[in-house]
C-alpha cells in the first residue's frame, strides 16, 4: 500500500510505502519521489537537515504549478529562487525521510518560543477524557500569542473547571511549560473539511 502527500500547487511528490512485516514509522511522509526534489529551509533559505523548517520543491518540476490565475503577488509570495514555497513546516532526516509537523500558519509564536500545535494536540489526545483536540494561537498581551485548546470530549466526562486543570497537568507533564494551553474551550464538535482535516482557521476567531 503507498501512501502520498502533496498540495494542489503540485501534485504528490513524497510517498511512503507501507508493507506487511515493515514497522510503520509514524509520522514519517517518507521520501521524494524518482525525479523529484525536496528540502527544508531555514528562516534564512538554507536547507537542514534533522531541523524544523519549511518544505520546498524544485518550482522546475513538469508537475509544479506555473502561476496563480491573475495574481502576481500571491506568486511571487509562493516561490523562492528556484524553490515553491509548500508552506508546510516539516523535518528532513540524512536519508531523506519527511516529517510533517505543522502548517506554516499554525505555528503559535509565544514570548520568542515557536509552538506547533500538533504536539499539543496529540498530548491531550492521549488522556482517556478526549476523543478529540485542537489548539490555536489566542492574542496575549504580555506573550504575544498563547496555545488555545479546543477539546471533544469521550462519552462518560463532563466539562467541568477541575477536568480542564486536569488536562493542562496532564500536558504539563509530558511537554514544556510554555506549551501548556492557558484557555481549554469544551465543545461537542471541530469544524473539518470533507476529507476529515481540522480546520483550525475556523476557530482562531472563536
Amino acid at each position: 500500500m503507498n501512501e502520498g502527500y502533496g498540495q494542489t500547487d503540485r501534485a504528490q511528490r513524497v510517498h511512503r510505502q507501507l508493507r506487511f512485516g515493515v514497522p510503520d514509522q509514524a509520522g514519517v511522509d517518507g521520501p521524494a519521489l524518482p525525479g523529484t526534489t525536496v528540502a527544508v529551509l531555514d528562516e534564512d533559505g538554507d536547507p537542514v537537515i534533522d531541523q524544523v523548517g519549511e518544505l520546498v520543491i524544485d518550482r522546475h518540476h513538469p508537475n509544479a504549478m506555473l502561476e496563480y490565475w491573475r495574481n502576481p503577488q500571491g506568486t511571487a509570495e509562493k516561490f523562492r529562487g528556484d524553490w515553491l514555497l509548500t508552506g508546510d513546516l516539516c523535518r528532513q532526516d540524512a536519508d531523506g525521510y519527511v516529517w510533517f509537523e505543522s502548517r506554516k500558519d499554525d505555528v503559535i509564536n509565544s514570548a520568542g518560543y515557536r509552538i506547533g500545535p500538533g504536539e499539543i494536540e496529540g498530548s491531550l489526545g492521549a488522556h482517556e477524557a478526549v476523543a478529540m483536540a485542537a489548539v490555536v494561537a489566542a492574542p496575549d498581551e504580555r506573550r504575544g500569542q498563547v496555545p488555545k485548546a479546543f477539546v471533544v470530549l469521550r462519552p462518560g466526562h463532563e466539562p467541568s473547571d477541575e477536568l480542564a486543570d486536569t488536562l493542562r497537568a496532564h500536558v504539563r507533564s509530558k511537554l514544556a511549560p510554555h506549551e501548556v494551553p492557558r484557555e481549554i474551550v469544551f465543545v461537542d464538535d471541530l469544524p473539518r473539511t470533507t476529507t476529515g482535516k481540522i480546520m483550525r482557521r475556523g476557530l482562531r476567531s472563536t
